[in-house]
């Protein structure tokens, strides 16, 4: 028989030792050492085993952890401890057969089952830690999203984040201490929000409303999104390359003269387990991009402040490369030299150096030349006639 796991991690609610499975139980009855957070042991009765209260910041807990090996330890978490919880924090330290999970019923489940709302089509988020930026791409007229937060002061900074991006009429339903003798739920439009007595843990479920700009959900996202000098890659344009681009979930990026980020930003919008690196060797461009990233909820985003392709060096290899800047036979010649074979690569020309430049490749090395004009209706007079844009060369290929 194999041997039981030195470590137990249990998900405990609001009402202890009440809502804990007799596994969870017996894992206490049998433990010589429980460690977790103050808020958590309160929750107990006094344990007749060790007790270590987890200290702050988290992290410094998990080498205290770590040296009980050989114990029977319990580490107690809030609801379920792998959605947006500590679970998997201390888990990747451990090999599989030391520890077990034995969850309770999550703040998300508790939540929906307190506002009859269907979990399978609310957007949950953990923000106790995290920019609440990152509500921004789920900010759209109808939508319900679910957000734990570190603590009540962070529910008025909600309201506020929601009122400044003209969200001001969303419904705010603010939960504590769910499933527990200080359950409470109030509600109150984002707008004129003015609880100041929220205690944690908290929860709040959004019902978003308002006259506030929605992030459409394709690419080629309207310029205004993002603030730039002129360095950007123009709407239809960006729109193309990122299906040249073709990103799918868990690929990285090389995004190679940055700009304003628009192309590295609207790659990591398509999916939250897409990742990118920018390459710009201007510190004044390169910190736009990165708040670009920021405010349109998408923090993930690296840049490296070089010049392409010394900067390359170092760097993890990506599964996919845009050029929108720098091009030149040298950098091709280092993507080469450094790529494995099956990477993406997009370029975009716009000079007629450049465009030759893309010729002679794709004449070496294959793949499909493109060239794109667009036009644009102005007036003329009393009329109106087309403007047409300088055409753009774009060569994608797979090394």
């Amino acid at each position: 028989m194999a041997e039981a796991p030195w470590l137990t991690i249990i998900g405990l609610g609001e009402d202890g030792l009440n809502g804990l499975s007799d596994a969870s139980r017996e894992a206490l009855a049998q433990a010589a050492l429980v460690m977790g957070a103050a808020r958590h042991l309160a929750l107990l009765p006094d344990l007749p085993c060790e007790v270590v209260e987890w200290p702050v910041p988290f992290a410094d807990g998990i080498a205290l952890l770590l040296a009980q090996r050989g114990r029977r330890v319990v580490m107690l978490a809030s609801g379920d401890p792998f959605w947006f919880g500590a679970g998997s924090s201390v888990a990747r330290h451990l090999a599989r057969q030391e520890w077990r999970a034995l969850p309770a019923p999550s703040s998300f489940s508790q939540v929906a089952a307190a506002l009859g709302w269907p979990l399978e089509q609310v957007t949950c988020l953990g923000l106790h830690a995290a920019p609440l930026s990152r509500l921004r791409p789920h900010l759209a007229q109808g939508a319900r999203v679910l957000v734990l937060v570190r603590d009540g002061a962070a529910v008025g900074e909600v309201a506020g984040y929601l009122t400044g991006l003209g969200f001001g009429t969303s419904t705010l339903h603010v939960m504590e201490a769910l499933g527990g003798p200080r359950e409470r739920l109030r509600s109150m439009q984002a707008g004129d929000y003015s609880f100041s007595d929220v205690c944690h843990p908290v929860a709040v479920a959004l019902e978003v409303a308002g006259a506030g700009r929605a992030l459409p959900v394709v690419a080629g996202r309207a310029d205004g999104f993002f603030d730039h000098d002129g360095q950007i890659t123009k709407q239809a344009v960006r729109a193309l390359s990122l299906a040249a681009l073709a990103p799918v979930p868990g690929e990285l990026l090389w995004d190679i003269g940055l700009g304003s980020g628009s192309v590295s930003i609207e790659w990591l919008l398509a999916h939250p387990r897409l990742e990118a690196i920018g390459f710009e060797a201007d510190p004044v461009r390169a910190a736009r991009a990165l708040r670009n990233a920021a405010s349109l909820g998408v923090d993930r985003l690296r840049v490296v402040e070089a010049r392409a392709p010394a900067g390359l060096e170092g760097q993890p290899l990506p599964d996919a490369v845009f050029i929108g800047g720098g091009l030149s036979d040298g950098l091709l010649r280092d993507l080469w030299r450094i790529l494995p074979q099956g990477v993406r690569v997009v370029a975009n020309a716009v000079t007629l150096d450049s465009e030759a430049l893309l010729a002679q490749w794709h004449a070496q090395a294959g793949g499909t030349l493109t060239r794109l004009e667009l036009s644009e209706a102005t007036p003329l007079g009393r009329k109106r006639g087309w403007r047409a844009a300088y055409p753009i060369v774009q060569w994608r290929v797979v090394r």
